[in-house]
């Protein structure tokens, strides 16, 4: 560990809070060098960690987790925190089955005070938090470090709203590395904010403050002083949101300067109520490929270093189908438009987003704004596609419900990255939008498992005018499956007379597999591969099982509410008494990083393994 002398030595905040303002500047540079050499093998999430470097060290040599608090907002961005608090061993299995989560997680260390996964959280849970200790009489600060994208976020100012006028201590480290906020214009404009941060002058408001209040008068004067020092700046300077929000509000500053930022920090503390710091940062700083193309690098496979080129090419996948269809129909109909929350490139809408910039929309973080502005789109006679990731589409339930479904307004929501997605763990796994979407009266939800099925679907849904339409595709791209059986809401794909065997998008693989090594032992499957889960002929299903008097359903989501269970309620109602009945998924639980094949090994639900119970049980029946 001779390369990093310091960063090998530092096992919690304790340790980075002896070093020397020189030793903190050696530090981030082991830091960032450590970050670019690990993460090209394991892959996760560079440039937002290479920009927080500073504020993140700093943060751990001014406060003493886990006794003060310090909250990770789109937790993605702590992966300097956990080197300081004793994870650099462990950085190897970053994002892998068993080993280091990429997001905080408090389960895994008690430095992780709250869970991050999700945009737009931390400063909810800091108020908690502060709250708490009020309540309780301790002694301790709560930090929490959100980004500029995360602030595009509702919850956000629902929070800061609350917490600037609780009067709570409580910081909030605001990371820009994109925007400013009502950003101060003027040569006048920024001389006074210099001012305003320079130690001097809060050194010397700070002792004014304590000598006024030795006298019984002085409060008052405190406060007329501070009233004309308001009407002097507000001539001068824009009020933030953070101040008109009750916030002391410094900044910005630069927060790639460790000296600059510890010393803010370290105020911010002594003030003893809501501070808003704003720090500029360069995403990805510190690494050349990372700065040009900090996109790319926000959440990167494993790359070359040199290069910076990713180490395997990816090839097509459902995303970029998506995207390449969007584009063709748009060019077709002027009424289709594309919206998304933050994820133009996650959901492969670029193409359209370059072809027909006035009809692509990126809300940012905001999903419940992204649903309900499609609802008024296509409420206007426009028709909207608004793809979002599952595990984020969570946040929009009730818009589904209320803005869409009760008024069948015919929006098109692509719900991407649908079941398993692999390396990011508990906080993005798509395992809820079955149950969830299905519960919603006038929703149809297609789920299409190759890609001339996730454009015909595309296309249906677009045409059809009686109400939403949620089309559902994994991360990824096409397996063994390439068919198009999009003409029926359901499709048997292989006759057999001993088990029905019924699954639905990518995990048709699966059965299709397990189908073949039960042939192979002599048990001939029937194969009903459901192409709408909320539209399919029950006859079908019970045609099927009344012939072969055996059921295995197998998805990949939750228990609780999915398809197998609508099947199982159908025999019960149609009376049949079935031999076997098993549904495979996902199970009760959630379900951790690591490679998608290794999920479905851990959920039980292979095609080797969904075969092998079979077998099993086929031999005492």
């Amino acid at each position: 560990m001779e390369e990093y002398p310091l960063l090998s030595h530092i096992m919690s905040p304790h340790d980075v809070g002896k070093l020397t303002e020189e030793q903190l500047e050696n530090l981030c540079t082991e830091i960032r060098f450590f970050l670019i050499r690990s993460l090209s093998l394991t892959g996760g999430h560079l440039a937002s960690n290479l920009g927080i470097v500073e504020i993140a060290t700093a943060i751990d040599s001014v406060f003493q987790s886990p006794k003060d608090k310090i909250i990770y907002d789109v937790g993605h961005q702590c992966y300097v925190h956990k080197l300081l608090t004793g994870r650099m061993n462990q950085f190897a299995s970053l994002r892998q089955l068993d080993g280091l989560s990429g997001f905080p997680r408090p389960w895994e260390s008690p430095h992780d005070a709250f869970i991050g996964g999700h945009a737009s959280m931390s400063i909810s849970a800091a108020l908690g938090m502060a709250r708490a200790r009020t309540l309780q009489g301790e002694d301790h600060s709560v930090v929490c470090v959100i980004g500029d994208g995360a602030l595009t976020g509702g919850m956000a100012y629902e929070a800061l709203n609350d917490a600037g006028q609780s009067g709570e201590p409580i910081i909030v480290v605001y990371n820009d590395n994109e925007m400013s906020i009502s950003p101060n214009v003027g040569a006048v404009a920024k001389r006074l904010s210099k001012i305003r941060l320079k130690p001097q002058y809060i050194d010397l408001k700070r002792r004014m403050k304590a000598l006024f209040r030795r006298y019984s008068w002085g409060e008052k004067a405190i406060a007329r002083v501070s009233a004309v020092k308001r009407r002097v700046r507000s001539m001068v300077l824009r009020q933030t949101i953070f101040d008109l929000m009750g916030f002391t509000y410094l900044g910005p500053a630069d927060g790639n300067d460790i000296k600059t930022v510890k010393y803010l920090l370290s105020e911010a503390k002594k003030l003893q109520r809501p501070v808003v710091l704003h720090f500029k940062t360069v995403k990805g700083k510190g690494y050349a490929p990372s700065e040009q193309n900090p996109g790319y690098f926000h959440g990167v496979a494993p790359f070359d270093v040199d290069t910076g080129l990713p180490k395997k090419q990816g090839g097509q996948n459902f995303s970029l189908v998506m995207g390449a269809e969007l584009t063709r129909l748009g060019e077709e109909d002027p009424a289709v438009c594309a919206i998304t929350a933050a994820m133009k490139n996650g959901t492969g809408l670029n193409l359209f987003a370059q072809t027909f910039p006035q009809r692509f929309y990126d809300v940012g973080i905001a999903e419940e704004h992204a649903i309900t502005m499609s609802g008024g789109l296509a409420a206007g006679g426009m028709k909207p596609v608004c793809c979002i990731y599952s595990t984020f589409l969570q946040r929009g339930y009730d818009q589904l419900i209320h803005d869409l479904a009760i008024s069948r307004l015919p929006v098109v929501i692509g719900v991407d990255r649908a079941g398993l997605v692999g390396e990011d763990g508990e906080t993005h796994q798509g395992l809820f939008d079955v149950p969830f979407l299905r519960t919603i009266p006038h929703l149809q939800v297609l789920s299409p498992a190759s890609f001339p099925e996730l454009r015909r679907a595309l296309r249906w849904a677009l045409e059809q005018r009686e109400g939403p339409v949620a089309i559902r595709y994994p991360k990824g791209g096409e397996l063994e499956f390439k068919e198009d059986t999009f003409d029926h809401p359901q499709a048997v794909l292989q006759e057999g007379s001993d088990i029905t065997l019924v699954s639905y998008g990518i995990m048709i693989n699966q059965v299709l597999e397990a189908h073949r090594l039960l042939c192979q032992a002599g048990i001939q499957g029937e194969v009903v591969k459901l192409n709408s889960l909320t539209a399919f002929d029950k006859e079908v299903l019970i045609r099927s099982l009344r012939k072969t008097g055996r059921l295995a359903v197998v998805e990949d989501c939750g228990n609780k509410g999915c398809v197998g269970q609508e099947i199982e309620a159908l025999v019960q109602e149609a009376g049949i008494s079935l031999e076997y009945c098993r549904l495979y998924n996902c199970g009760d639980d959630f379900v951790p990083a690591g490679k998608v094949s290794q999920l479905y090994e851990r959920c039980g639900i292979t095609g080797a393994q969904v075969a092998h119970s079979i077998q099993e049980a086929m031999k005492n029946v």
